[in-house]
């Protein structure tokens, strides 16, 4: 609460302890209780999106010694057997491609994708779509901090997936940081 800040409308900046000059312990902290929530789930790898979600995707994996991947947001041209698909970004308003190789997310694994931020669920749902070309299967999603305002946790719940946010924003009305 004392670190973040209100940015216009819907936009929460905590570029000063998560995703531009991090907090480690507090990271450390975040990770250890995502690790705790999806134990039961037994995920075989972790899966997020570049940039904001490698550390604390890096730091879960660790507590629960799985592998980690990133999907990228330019499609290199040494990849090999990319699953590919667009996603809209709320942050930067515009579509984006992200790809995985098939080399890292393959059929038959049991991936816990982990990210800084739920908003609109964009990219979550572009990860699902990744998952899904993989024929794999999406056990969880765990993020740092949830905008409630927002319709993505709604959409992701309905689906009947296990969601975890461990700040769950409720407004940023009038530059205000209500958390629920």
């Amino acid at each position: 609460m004392s670190d973040g800040r209100c940015v216009g409308e819907g936009i929460l900046k905590v570029d000063n302890f998560i995703n531009h000059q991090m907090d480690p312990q507090l990271m450390e902290a975040m990770a250890e209780e995502l690790a705790r929530r999806f134990a039961a789930e037994r995920p075989t790898k972790i899966l997020t999106v570049e940039a904001s979600g490698i550390a604390p995707a890096i730091m879960v994996g660790c507590r629960m010694q799985l592998p980690v991947v990133f999907a990228k947001k330019n499609k290199p041209s040494t990849m090999e057997g990319m699953l590919t698909t667009k996603v809209f970004s709320f942050t930067k308003n515009r579509d984006y491609d992200i790809c995985v190789s098939g080399d890292y997310l393959r059929a038959g694994e049991r991936v816990l994708f982990i990210d800084d931020f739920l908003a609109n669920g964009n990219a979550a749902m572009g990860v699902l779509e990744l998952i899904h070309k993989a024929g794999a299967e999406c056990v969880g999603m765990g993020f740092l901090i949830e905008k409630g305002f927002q319709t993505g946790g709604n959409i992701l719940r309905e689906q009947g997936l296990h969601v975890e946010s461990l700040a769950i924003v409720e407004s940023l009305s009038d530059g205000k940081i209500v958390l629920r």
